[in-house]
């Protein structure tokens, strides 16, 4: 198992945001389309960063990223990769670790557009700018012993991050991880998937290093449970009992997903925190486009909440899906 003793922020910590130069540490390919790029910031941005909540976001500039060379574009994004990349695109973190005065950020990203294709030609040295921390991020309240991450494709960066943060801060909650695909192909995985690790209950790398089981649902059967992640949760939550009050529920993934987890916790009174996706193009509540239509609590009316201000980590009970 890695070494956790590094520094990590509390999940409850002051945050601070802004603009700031990113410097590429490493950018390297884990997977069919997905990347880990890794940033190293210094200064105002390495202590904005350092107080990282779980779930937070951060908003790139890749405007000035030149394209990789034709030859190396999948066939499927060469119309799409011509198109100009004017508004920031939206990250969150895999870890985030303090190295004295520098914070190291890492995030996993999926190449499906000009804006991506654009990231897979950094390397180390190369710098652009960074906007963030922004956004609310996941929180622990008192009293849990069991905490549940459930993540859907591309939805396991943040919950990675809370894992770590979970087994450092928190020692009296059990952690558990589930994270569901298509395919095999289709999880964000950065290691080998071996038989030992997944006859010991800890076949995703990202959780095993902390020591996390974890769980794998593949739609087609072709890696660990056949079916849907949220069917397997079920069943997994029926052999456990676990006690409702001392249970919450952490996830991230598809909008379908995401209501499915959020009617399972509402049926057996537990609590639950979903990380929503939208559009968000600024980041900073002011184009407005990132909505998220919510409950009011004690009546039948709904309101409007913003992704990036108000979330992107939402009550699950609160939050009006769109399937």
């Amino acid at each position: 198992m890695t070494d956790i003793t590094e520094s990590a922020p509390e999940i409850s910590l002051p945050r601070a945001k802004g603009m700031f130069e990113a410097f590429v540490t490493d950018n390297k390919k884990i997977g069919h389309s997905f990347y880990k790029l890794k940033l190293t910031l210094s200064g105002e941005g390495a202590h904005a960063f350092a107080n990282c909540i779980p779930g937070q976001f951060a908003e790139l500039d890749v405007s000035e990223v030149p394209l990789p060379p034709e030859e190396n574009i999948p066939e499927d994004l060469l119309d799409v990769s011509q198109r100009e990349v004017l508004l920031r695109r939206p990250f969150s973190f895999t870890d985030v670790t303090v190295h004295g005065d520098k914070t190291v950020v890492d995030i996993m990203y999926c190449v499906l557009g000009p804006a991506t294709l654009r990231l897979t030609t950094l390397k180390s040295g190369d710098s652009f700018s960074i906007l963030g921390p922004l956004g609310n991020g996941f929180h622990v309240p008192e009293g849990k012993k069991y905490a549940i991450l459930i993540a859907g494709g591309m939805g396991t960066p943040p919950l990675q991050h809370l894992g770590k943060l979970l087994v450092t801060n928190h020692l009296e909650i059990e952690v558990t991880a589930f994270a569901g695909a298509k395919s095999k192909n289709d999880l964000p995985i950065d290691g080998r998937l071996d038989e030992i690790s997944i006859q010991l209950g800890f076949p995703i790398p990202e959780f095993a290093r902390y020591g996390i089981e974890s769980i794998i649902a593949t739609d087609d059967g072709s890696l660990g449970y056949k079916g849907f992640v949220t069917d397997c949760f079920v069943e997994w939550l029926k052999e456990k009992e676990l006690p409702a009050q001392e249970t919450i529920i952490y996830s991230c993934g598809p909008e379908k997903m995401l209501s499915r987890v959020a009617q399972i916790a509402q049926e057996r009174n537990i609590e639950c925190q979903v990380s929503m996706e939208r559009r968000m193009a600024c980041g900073i509540n002011l184009c407005q486009g990132c909505a998220v239509e919510c409950k009011v609590p004690n009546s039948n009316e709904t309101i409007y909440k913003m992704c990036c201000q108000d979330g992107p980590v939402f009550d699950g009970a609160e939050v009006i899906f769109v399937n």
